[in-house]
C-alpha cells in the first residue's frame, strides 16, 4: 500500500486560524450571495432557475412542443450545469410552474405540481414540463450573441451568464432568498404596469420614483387579495427599496334564509397555506379567542371558498373580519427588500427606478449586440451573393474551371478575383440550384440586405433610435400581457387602511348577562343570566358560597389576592355554568398558600382602597391594577406574616376601619395617600391581632353594615368614633353586627 507523504510543515506553511477562517468564510459568503440567494437585476433569475430554463431550451421544450418528464430536465440540469441535489433543483422547477406561487409561470407543468393547501408536488418521474411563452421571451435571441457565455462547472459545456430577458421578470415574478448577512424579498407585480413605467422612463430619463409609482401601483400577487397600505407608505417603499405591504383576504357577505348570513373568503394572502390558515383559525376557536366566530369550513374546489359562520346574525361582519385579520393569517405583511445583483455583479438594494433602469439598460445592450451580430451575418451573405452573381454571369467558365482544373478553388479566386468564402460557396452549390440562380432574385435579395444593413448602421449610430426600438419591443410585451388578457389582468386590488384601528372588547364579544360564582375553595364559573339572590347554586361536596356577582360577557373581572397582587380575567373566558367550574389557579398564576380577598367587575376611572393585616394601606387608581399577564400585578407590598385582607371602592369622604379586636375607627379619606404600588401608610393601630375590614362612606349619610344574614343596618350618629388615621379606635356602637366585617356587596355605601 502506498504511503502518503506527510503534509508540509514549517514557518512558511503556517497561517493564523483567524485569517484562515475569515478567508474561507468570506469565500463561502460570496458564493452564497453570487450563485445562490440573490437574483440578477437584468433577468430576475437566480442561477438555478436560469439553468433550469436553459436546459429546457436545449431539450427543445418550447411552448408549442410536447412535454418531457421532469426527471429528464432535472437530470440535464444537475449533470451539465448545476452540481447540486436533484430535489432542490426539482423544487425550483416546481415553483416556476405553480400559478399560485409565480405571477407569470415560466414552466408549463403537466401532472400534480402541488396546491395552495401546501401539498407537495408528485415525484419528478410522474410529472412533465415544458416552457411557457413568458420563458420563451426571456430566452429569445440567445443565439444572436446577445449575452455572454461561460464554461460550466466541469468545463465540458457552456452556459449563459444572464438571459436576454425581454420580459421584466425581476419585478413581475419577484424573488426571495437568504444569503450570508443579507436577504432579498421582492413581491410580484403586474407586467403591463411595469411596461408602462419603463416606457415612461425611456421618454423621461430623469423621472423620479414617485412618478413611476403612478404606473406601478403596487404588488400584484398571483393569489389576489387586497392591499391596505397607504399610498405614502407604498411610495416610500419603492423609493428606498425597503418596506412592506399589508395584504388582506378578499371576502363577501353571503345571505342565508331567515336573516342569517355567513362570510365567504375567496382569496387569501400570498404564500399563506390554506390548510394551515384553517388550522390556526380552528385553534383560536377552541381557545375561545374568537368570540364572534362560531365555525369555519373549507368548501374549496378549483377556487378558494372558505366559509366563516358568525355566532349570531346580530354580529357586525366588519368587526368579525377585523378580529380575524388581527388574530390569523387572513392578513399578512409581505416585506419589500429589493436587494439584487447589479449588471456588474455587485449586491445592493435598489429603488423601483434603479431596477427598471437596469432592465432597460440590459435590453439596450442586447439590442446593440443583436444588431452587430446581424450586421456580421448580412456582410457574410452579401459576400456570398456577390460571388453567386459573378458565377451566374460567367456560368460556362465556372463550370469549365470546376471540371478541368486540379485546384478549382484557387483558379476561381484568381480568374474572378473572388474571396475564399465566395469560392467555397460556389463550389458547395448544388447543380439543382443553378436553374434558380436568376439574376433578378439575387439582386432583389442583395438590395433588401443592403437596406437592412443601412438601417442597422443608422440604429447603432443613434441612441435615440435604440431607445425607440427598445420601447417598441416593450409595447409588444405589454400588448401580449395587457390588462385585457386573462394572465395580465390585475388580481390584487387596493383599499384604504381600515377605519377600525381598534376593536373594543364589547364589539368583539356578544354582550350577555352572566352571574360569576366563585366558591370558598376557589372554583370559578360563569352562569348565564343574572341569578336572583335566593337562586339555588350547587357546589362540590365540602365547598360553599364565597363570591356571587352579576356581570356581562364584555366585562373584565379583577381578583385581589392575599399576596397583594391583582389579577385580571375576561368574563367571556370563564368556564361555563355546567358542573362546578374550574379552579381559579388554572386561569391565573397565583402562588400556593395564597387566597382570594375580593372579586369585582372592573370599572375604569374608579379608585380602590387596599389594606393589609398589619393595618397599612393606600388608595390606588383602579386602572393601574389591571394586569395583562397571568402572573398578575403587584400593588400592595406585604412581607413575613403580613398579608392583604381588604379592598374597597373609594367613595364618600370618610374611611371606616375595623380590626380583629372589634375596635372601630372612622377618619377622613383625605388622610390616605394615593399610590400605584407600595406598603402604604398606617390606617389603624393594634395591640393584638390586626385589621379585618375597611369601607369608604359619606359620614352625613351614615354607615351601612350587613349582618351574617345579609340584612342591612344603618348607623347615623358616629361622631364619637371619628378620629385620626392610625389611632386604635373604640368598640362599635350598640346593635353593631357581631361579625367583625362590614359585609354587603362590594362597594356598597
Amino acid at each position: 500500500m502506498t504511503k502518503l507523504a506527510p503534509p508540509p510543515h514549517g514557518p512558511e506553511h503556517e497561517i493564523k486560524l483567524r485569517d484562515a477562517l475569515e478567508e474561507r468564510y468570506l469565500a463561502y459568503a460570496l458564493s452564497t450571495i453570487m450563485h445562490r440567494a440573490l437574483p440578477d437585476v437584468r433577468d430576475g433569475l437566480k442561477p438555478v432557475h436560469r439553468r433550469v430554463l436553459y436546459a429546457m431550451r436545449q431539450l427543445k421544450l418550447d411552448p408549442g412542443s410536447g412535454f418531457k418528464k421532469s426527471a429528464r430536465v432535472v437530470g440535464d440540469v444537475i449533470g451539465r450545469y448545476h452540481p447540486h441535489g436533484d430535489q432542490s433543483v426539482y423544487d425550483a422547477l416546481v415553483r416556476l410552474a405553480q400559478d399560485f406561487s409565480v405571477r407569470y409561470p415560466l414552466v408549463d407543468g403537466q401532472g400534480n405540481f402541488g396546491n395552495v393547501d401546501g401539498d407537495n408536488a408528485a415525484a419528478m418521474r410522474y410529472t412533465e414540463a415544458r416552457l411557457t411563452d413568458v420563458a420563451a421571451l426571456l430566452l429569445d435571441e440567445m443565439d444572436d450573441d446577445t449575452v455572454d457565455f461561460r464554461e460550466t462547472y466541469d468545463g465540458e459545456d457552456r452556459e449563459p451568464v444572464v438571459l436576454p430577458g425581454a420580459f421584466p421578470n425581476l419585478l413581475a415574478n419577484g424573488a426571495s432568498g437568504i444569503a450570508v448577512g443579507m436577504a432579498t424579498s421582492i413581491p410580484p407585480h403586474n407586467a403591463a404596469e411595469l411596461c408602462d413605467a419603463a416606457l415612461h422612463l425611456i421618454k423621461h430619463p430623469n423621472a423620479r420614483t414617485d412618478k413611476l409609482v403612478e404606473f406601478v401601483q403596487g404588488p400584484d400577487f398571483p393569489t389576489g387579495g387586497i392591499i391596505v397600505e397607504s399610498r405614502e407608505a407604498i411610495a416610500e417603499a419603492y423609493a428606498t427599496g425597503r418596506g412592506g405591504f399589508r395584504v388582506r383576504a378578499r371576502w363577501v357577505r353571503e345571505e342565508l334564509p331567515r336573516g342569517h348570513w355567513q362570510i365567504v373568503v375567496t382569496e387569501i394572502p400570498y404564500q399563506v397555506q390554506k390548510s394551515k390558515l384553517i388550522e390556526k383559525i380552528a385553534e383560536l376557536l377552541v381557545a375561545k379567542k374568537l368570540p364572534l366566530l362560531d365555525d369555519v369550513r373549507d368548501e374549496s374546489a378549483e377556487e378558494i371558498r372558505l366559509v366563516l359562520v358568525p355566532k349570531s346574525k346580530t354580529v357586525d361582519p366588519e368587526h368579525l373580519m377585523e378580529s380575524l385579520f388581527r388574530a390569523s393569517d387572513l392578513e399578512s405583511r409581505f416585506p419589500l427588500n429589493l436587494n439584487v445583483l447589479s449588471a456588474e455583479q455587485v449586491p445592493g438594494v435598489m429603488s423601483l427606478r434603479d431596477a427598471l433602469q437596469a432592465w432597460l439598460d440590459h435590453r439596450k445592450v442586447v439590442l446593440i449586440r443583436r444588431s452587430n451580430f446581424r450586421l456580421q451575418k448580412i456582410a457574410k451573405r452579401l459576400e456570398v451573393l456577390d460571388g453567386y452573381l459573378i458565377a451566374y454571369l460567367n456560368l460556362d467558365e465556372v463550370i469549365r474551371i470546376i471540371r478541368e482544373e486540379d485546384e478549382p478553388k484557387a483558379e476561381l479566386m484568381r480568374v474572378f478575383k473572388l474571396t475564399d468564402n465566395q469560392a467555397e460557396a460556389i463550389l458547395n452549390m448544388r447543380l439543382r440550384s443553378l436553374r434558380k440562380l436568376e439574376e433578378m432574385e439575387i439582386r432583389g435579395e442583395h438590395k433588401e440586405l443592403i437596406a437592412e444593413q443601412k438601417a442597422l448602421n443608422a440604429l447603432l449610430k443613434s441612441e435615440q433610435a435604440q431607445w425607440a426600438k427598445v420601447g417598441e419591443e416593450i409595447r409588444e410585451v405589454k400588448a401580449k400581457y395587457g390588462p385585457k388578457t386573462e394572465l395580465g389582468r390585475r388580481r390584487t386590488t387596493f383599499a384604504d387602511a381600515p377605519a377600525i384601528e381598534f376593536v373594543p372588547p364589547e364589539a368583539m364579544i356578544e354582550r350577555e348577562p352572566v352571574t360569576i360564582v366563585c366558591s370558598a375553595k376557589g372554583w370559578i364559573r360563569s352562569m348565564k343570566g343574572h341569578l336572583a339572590p335566593d337562586a339555588e347554586i350547587k357546589y362540590k361536596e365540602g365547598d360553599g358560597e364565597r363570591f356571587v356577582l352579576h356581570a356581562e360577557t364584555t366585562d373584565k373581572l379583577i381578583l385581589f389576592a392575599t399576596d397583594g397582587r391583582f389579577y385580571t380575567l375576561a368574563a367571556d373566558k370563564l368556564p361555563g355554568g355546567r358542573g362546578h367550574g374550574e379552579p381559579v389557579r388554572l386561569l391565573i398564576d397565583m402562588e400556593e398558600g395564597r387566597e382570594i380577598v375580593q372579586i369585582f367587575v372592573h370599572q375604569p376611572g374608579r379608585k380602590l382602597l387596599v389594606a393589609s393585616l398589619e393595618g397599612n394601606g393606600f388608595i390606588v387608581p383602579e386602572d393601574e391594577v389591571v394586569a395583562m399577564r397571568r402572573a398578575g400585578k403587584q400593588v400592595l407590598n406585604v412581607s413575613g406574616a403580613d398579608e392583604a385582607v381588604a379592598c374597597a371602592v373609594v367613595q364618600g369622604d370618610h374611611v371606616a376601619v375595623i380590626g380583629e379586636n372589634r375596635k372601630l375607627l372612622l377618619f377622613p379619606i383625605a388622610e390616605v395617600n394615593e399610590m400605584t404600588r407600595g406598603k402604604g401608610m398606617r390606617l389603624q393601630s393594634y395591640k393584638d391581632g390586626g385589621l379585618d375590614d375597611v369601607k369608604c362612606f359619606r359620614l352625613k349619610d351614615g354607615l351601612t353594615v350587613y349582618d351574617r344574614s345579609g340584612r342591612a343596618r344603618l348607623f347615623a350618629d358616629l361622631k364619637d368614633w371619628v378620629g385620626k388615621r392610625a389611632q386604635a379606635g373604640r368598640l362599635p356602637p350598640k346593635g353593631f353586627p357581631s361579625g367583625p366585617k362590614f359585609g354587603g356587596a362590594f362597594g356598597a355605601a
